[in-house]
């Protein structure tokens, strides 16, 4: 007689919609991924849009500072063409000061020159200075035969002569005196004029042979 072992033909009991539970267990998960997916892209484009607004910033940023550095540099140089343009000035103007008191010792080398008076030791003093003056940018200048400047020239003596074209210095009385562009002394000089009335003569005598003969023709024949 055989006993029948209880359970083994009992079915366990299984609860309605457990199938059903798994996949929407599955739909819910990747519903979660695809929300959460979303909000990462947009915060790494917002990340973009904010490096770029940076990146635009910096760049303006450094061409402000370029063009500061840029008026600084011209500043400066600037700055320094005039201080050396004042230190040029004031070298000048201290010589100028200096020299000017000898210009009358200056004078009387000059004389002595002229009149084979410059000899001996006081050949040797005279030259020396000269030298020293010059060392100190002194320039002499004044010409007989250039024409009369009056930015340079002091014209002391009035004259005509026919041999020449223009205001001309014929003689130069005391020489003039400069250092650099500084005019210290204006050379003083005596100038001659062309004569009255010689350019129409020597208009007349350039006219052409040519004209003139048939100027003469035309006065004979009437």
């Amino acid at each position: 007689m055989s006993e029948e072992t209880p359970g083994f033909d009992e079915k366990p009991d299984v609860s309605p919609g457990t199938d059903d539970a798994e996949p929407k267990a599955a739909e819910s998960s990747s519903t979660q991924e695809e929300g959460s997916a979303a909000p990462a892209g947009d915060a790494s484009a917002a990340k973009d849009v904010a490096l770029t607004a940076q990146l635009d910033q910096a760049k303006m940023a450094l061409s402000e500072r370029t063009a500061d550095l840029q008026r600084l540099q011209a500043e400066y140089q600037n700055y320094r063409r005039r201080v050396e343009r004042d230190r040029v000035t004031v070298k000048e103007i201290a010589a100028a000061n200096l020299v000017t008191e000898l210009l009358p010792t200056l004078d009387d080398i000059g004389r002595a020159r002229e009149h084979g008076e410059l000899v001996g030791g006081f050949k040797s003093v005279a030259e020396s200075l000269e030298t020293v003056a010059a060392k100190m940018g002194l320039q002499q200048f004044g010409k007989e035969g250039e024409p009369f400047d009056p930015t340079v020239h002091e014209a002391l003596m009035h004259s005509y002569a026919p041999d020449v074209t223009e205001t001309t210095c014929v003689a130069i009385l005391q020489p003039g005196y400069r250092i650099g562009e500084r005019t210290i002394r204006p050379a003083r000089v005596a100038v001659a004029e062309p004569q009255p009335g010689a350019a129409a003569d020597k208009a007349e005598d350039s006219t052409p042979s040519d004209d003139k003969n048939n100027q003469d023709s035309g006065d004979s024949s009437e």
